[in-house]
């Protein structure tokens, strides 16, 4: 019996600490960009994709975005996700979570991708900007991502 709530009494600290150090990772700074903040410990949910970049802005040829009818500014954090991910607009409005290497931000979701593959996250230059990607390496890299 003794032992049993010694175990108990371990498990219940090591569930704070955790909860505390996960806090302490979100509590990183908040711009006018973005939230950032350095790379959860536990990422299971995360998804593995390829980032490419995206001209949200009128005048590039391509339409308006698919969840308002508008083309946006290429300074927010907006992304267009690959068909199967973009789920029939089931994520429209909402934001993701984008990791690469040790940074991340969160980016609203406004368009389909649709004639990309199926692993595409087509980010505005804000992303990249916020994500700190070498401006000589823009155009396409691996990141994760995963619903906020």
């Amino acid at each position: 019996m003794k032992t049993s709530r010694v175990v108990f009494l371990l498990l219940i600290t090591l569930l704070i600490s955790c909860i505390e150090a996960r806090y302490k990772l979100h509590g990183g700074k908040n711009t006018s960009m973005g939230q950032h903040y350095k790379r959860p410990l536990f990422a299971s949910t995360n998804t593995n994709a390829v980032m490419t970049l995206n001209n949200f802005e009128k005048g590039d040829g391509g339409g308006p975005s698919e969840c308002d009818g508008e083309y946006h500014s290429n300074n927010l954090l907006i992304v267009a996700l690959s068909s199967r991910w973009y789920n029939h607009g089931q994520r429209c409005l909402k934001y993701i979570n984008i990791y690469y290497n040790d940074a991340s931000t969160q980016a609203m979701v406004v368009d389909e991708c649709s004639g990309c593959g199926d692993d595409i996250v087509d980010a505005s230059s804000a992303v990249w900007v916020a994500l700190g990607v070498s401006r000589s390496d823009w155009g396409e890299t691996g990141i994760t991502w995963s619903d906020a």
